[in-house]
């Protein structure tokens, strides 16, 4: 029950103080800090999230004027630009992260058996790719991209129930995309959804290794030898369901084993795809319906550039920059839970929408959707109704 809480008091109250403090105590942030605590940085830094700040001075200047309902939201002590830009530069990133991590426990346990072809292949299944976000070299000249471009990219492996971040790694622009499997913990009788960039057969055979599948698309110049055809139903577009191993010098080197390649003509859009995988269990139709399901990641990327800030940054520092963005997500994954603990129906573009407006508003946070015509807030783009 609302007992006079503000929207944001409340909003907070699903974040754990614990396990934020478990966080703050383990790389000791509060060490010399007399008013400027971890736990009023991360809750500011939500706060810009949720109402869309465009700068440190924009962030000071709107909590000055609600200075009264401060404390009594979970801020407690006063908000300077220069309290903040020190504590994003110097307070270590390591905190938000690791206090992400168990916000990302949480969402996966409430999107459980969300997706009905997950739940019809009866294995965890994720997706791997990575969005670029431009810098300009002369303001973050530790972000290398290109000889006169800054960038970081998030490498995110989403997990396709629910469209929940599992794995997210910044890095320099420069980094490409396949180096990331290196860093990934694979999970037996997982499948793991990736595009043309991962395609690597050395990387790809560790995968096999541990046990578990993926799903990529093949190379045009890939060298193979076909050894076994099933048939299929070509009503539904698919052309061919072939059992092949490697010809090529090095790629039969690197992957010795046998794979299996499916052709696929999508019949909205025209195009004609080529999968491998490495799983031989799953219909033909639904190694295509899983690539298919490749396209959430894609909405992810979209939607968190479109409604948080992290396009634009606070700071110019590789900690400030990092800091926000794990706080972003954080605020992301803050929306999910949410939305599943109160089983909201409207889309996180409303529920963002209706939080930015109402933040320091005494009313229950369902109470928000029956009095507000929500409904005239229309998304950006109709495919971001399908986030989670």
């Amino acid at each position: 029950m609302n007992q006079g809480k503000t929207v944001f008091s409340q909003l907070m109250s699903y974040f754990s103080d614990y396990e934020l403090n478990k966080c703050v105590e383990k790389y000791n942030g509060n060490y010399r800090t007399r008013t400027f605590s971890c736990r009023d940085h991360f809750y500011v830094m939500c706060f810009a999230q949720l109402t869309y700040r465009d700068s440190l001075r924009d962030i000071e200047t709107y909590l000055r004027a609600l200075s009264n309902k401060l404390y009594h939201s979970g801020i407690r002590s006063s908000v300077s630009k220069s309290a903040l830009a020190k504590a994003n530069e110097n307070r270590k990133s390591a905190i938000y992260f690791d206090f992400a991590q168990t916000l990302i426990i949480e969402a996966r346990s409430l999107y459980l058996k969300e997706d009905p072809l997950i739940n019809e292949i009866n294995l965890m299944a994720y997706a791997l790719d990575s969005t670029t976000i431009n810098l300009c070299l002369s303001l973050f000249p530790w972000a290398k991209f290109r000889k006169t471009k800054g960038a970081i990219k998030l490498h995110t492996l989403l997990d396709l129930n629910g469209s929940i971040p599992t794995f997210i790694k910044i890095t320099n622009g420069d980094i490409h995309d396949v180096n990331v499997l290196d860093n990934l913990a694979f999970e037996s009788k997982a499948m793991y959804v990736m595009d043309l960039g991962y395609v690597d057969y050395e990387r790809l055979f560790k995968v096999h290794l541990n046990g578990a599948f993926f799903i990529t698309r093949a190379k045009v110049n890939m060298k193979c030898k076909r050894i076994y055809s099933k048939s299929v139903d070509k009503s539904i577009g698919l052309k061919y369901d072939q059992t092949i191993i490697l010809t090529g010098i090095n790629s039969r080197k690197d992957y010795p084993e046998k794979l299996r390649r499916v052709k696929f003509k999508d019949e909205i859009s025209g195009k004609t795809y080529i999968f491998i995988t490495n799983n031989f269990n799953l219909s033909a139709f639904q190694v295509s319906q899983l690539y298919k399901k490749r396209w959430d990641i894609e909405l992810f990327f979209k939607w968190i550039k479109q409604n948080l800030k992290i396009k634009s940054f606070y700071g110019n520092t590789e900690n400030a920059v990092i800091t926000q963005v794990w706080i972003a997500i954080s605020t992301y994954l803050l929306v999910a839970i949410v939305k599943k603990r109160l089983n909201l129906t409207q889309s996180p573009y409303t529920l963002l929408q209706t939080f930015s407006l109402c933040l320091f508003e005494k009313t229950p946070i369902n109470e928000l959707f029956i009095k507000s015509d929500y409904k005239v807030l229309k998304e950006k783009d109709s495919n971001q109704l399908k986030m989670f």
